[in-house]
């Protein structure tokens, strides 16, 4: 039970992935982005025109959940969505010059959330933070890509 304590580790981890959801959420609402929608924005910053089979892959969501948010986008005005011209079965989503401006806004925000997130750390504690952090994403990669039937053993 010593991870239920209010000083353990698990518990003040908790509590920073909340107050950094509640914050991204914050910000992301004053510019009418939603939470899940900057890695989307990102995406296509990255690459224009991906399909959104392609997204739903790169971003490990369901296709259903793409068509989702990407309808969203749609009405916003942050993205569009044509067929492609050689497949028409193929649709294609595309940033609009709202979607550019936005995205460009996104990234001010986790750049302010970063300043905000690390203020007061020196360089050598946040080398540190980061290499505990690749740790433990390490870790947990670990245990989700194992498969099924190799935790019965």
């Amino acid at each position: 039970m010593e991870s239920f304590k209010p000083d353990s580790l698990y518990h003040i981890f908790a509590q920073v992935i909340k107050l950094h959801f509640n914050r991204t959420h914050q910000l992301l609402e004053k510019i009418g982005v939603y939470p899940g929608q900057p890695p989307l924005l990102i995406a296509l910053h990255i690459k224009d025109g991906r399909s959104q089979k392609e997204l739903a892959e790169r971003l490990k969501i369901k296709p259903a959940t793409i068509n989702i948010m990407v309808k969203r986008m749609e009405k916003a005005n942050i993205v569009r969505r044509c067929q492609d011209e050689e497949d028409q079965r193929i649709i294609r989503v595309y940033l609009t010059e709202e979607g550019k401006k936005t995205c460009r806004e996104v990234f001010e925000i986790m750049k302010g959330l970063e300043s905000e997130c690390f203020s007061n750390f020196t360089a050598e504690e946040e080398v540190l933070l980061r290499r505990l952090f690749m740790q433990m994403k390490d870790n947990l990669t670990k245990v989700v890509d194992k498969k099924d039937g190799d935790d019965c053993l």
